[in-house]
């Protein structure tokens, strides 16, 4: 069997920049140990699975150690593929997934727009050695869907964290976001997820379901600019749009080959 993969940098201002995701297209899904064998082996943060069906593709995306329910950098990087390798007719692509509903990016020029669901954080406890693992007192920390997020007092403490990346991994959570108001930008964050094999993720499009909606009502304005500041960095532009976000970055192709099984 040979599979045609892609490996694309997201959310980049170009190459070497973003943060890179593995594309491959199928033909018929393969059984869930041989998807998280080929995660595995790619050895980046996420690995995207499609396979076309009629006018729209179904995805689905693997850490090298676990399925996930939602990948932004994944998905922008899919519908890069599809837009310029796969001579799509359309100006829009829909992602059918297995939890969280039907995703749409829309091509506008040199970048390409994601309709997201929403994940509006809330108030919880400090979880026990959060302060501790990353080496300096939140200011506040909410809840969401799947991650937590961790506001600091500024983009100087969130560029300069240093995490214990063994004692972030016994938080169950799929990621920790740690965020503040930017100097230059509107919010910036970082994300971490050693619970799921990765301990910095270069720039995080799920995160930001999460963090438009807080920084939206934090800083009255439903257009944002955002940067993540991990070694890599990323960039986005970004909509508040209630139940749903529009998360919007550029991508550009590294490589692309066959995998052969």
């Amino acid at each position: 069997m040979q599979i045609p993969i892609y490996q694309v940098d997201a959310f980049a201002s170009g190459l070497f920049t973003g943060n890179p995701a593995a594309v491959c297209l199928l033909e018929e899904w393969l059984d869930d140990p041989h998807l998280q064998s080929i995660a595995a082996e790619n050895n980046l943060s996420e690995t995207a699975f499609l396979l076309k069906n009629k006018n729209e593709f179904q995805i689905r995306w693997f850490t090298p150690l676990t399925e996930v329910a939602l990948c932004g950098h994944a998905t922008l990087a899919s519908a890069f593929i599809i837009f310029n390798y796969l001579a799509w007719p359309e100006n829009v692509v829909r992602f059918q997934t297995r939890k969280s509903g039907l995703l749409s990016v829309k091509r506008n020029g040199d970048r390409l727009e994601m309709d997201f669901p929403a994940r509006p954080p809330v108030k919880t406890n400090i979880p026990d050695n959060l302060a501790r693992a990353l080496g300096q007192a939140p200011l506040e920390i909410l809840n969401s869907v799947e991650d937590l997020l961790v506001v600091m007092d500024s983009e100087h403490t969130v560029k300069e964290l240093e995490p214990d990346f063994d004692l972030l991994k016994q938080i169950e959570q799929r990621g920790i976001i740690v965020t503040a108001e930017g100097d230059r930008c509107d919010f910036v964050s970082r994300y971490f997820a050693p619970y799921v094999g990765i301990p910095e993720d270069p720039v995080t499009g799920s995160a930001h379901c999460v963090l438009i909606p807080f920084w939206a009502e934090r800083l009255r304005k439903d257009h944002l600019y955002a940067r993540q500041i991990s070694r890599r960095g990323g960039e986005l532009f970004c909509e508040d749009r209630g139940e749903r976000v529009v998360i919007t970055g550029a991508a550009t192709l590294y490589l692309k080959g066959t995998i052969t099984i």
